[in-house]
């Protein structure tokens, strides 16, 4: 990990030495850091919500798609989410 200047300059001003509160802060952004990677990878790593609308509507039109109960309910449930954060 490099620090910036600004981070440096922190350094210095403290003498040096840096608090626990700083140290823990440095490692909640660590952290922040490694999920928000993780979570970017988990999103690219999906597919395109076109393909997977195209392959829906294959499946659909050739009498193939069934719906089962949870999979009802689990759209239900992430549409429900989805509008709450609207």
């Amino acid at each position: 990990m490099k620090l910036s200047t600004e981070q440096l300059a922190k350094v210095n001003e403290l003498g040096g030495k840096l608090s626990e509160t700083a140290v823990d802060n440095a490692v909640i952004r660590l952290m922040d850091a490694d999920l928000i990677k993780q979570v970017t990878q988990d999103i690219n790593a999906m597919p395109d919500r076109e393909d997977v609308v195209a392959e829906l509507k294959a499946k659909i039109d050739a009498g193939t798609y069934q719906a089962t109960s949870d999979d009802i309910v689990v759209a239900m449930a992430r549409r429900a989410i989805a509008d709450r954060l609207q």
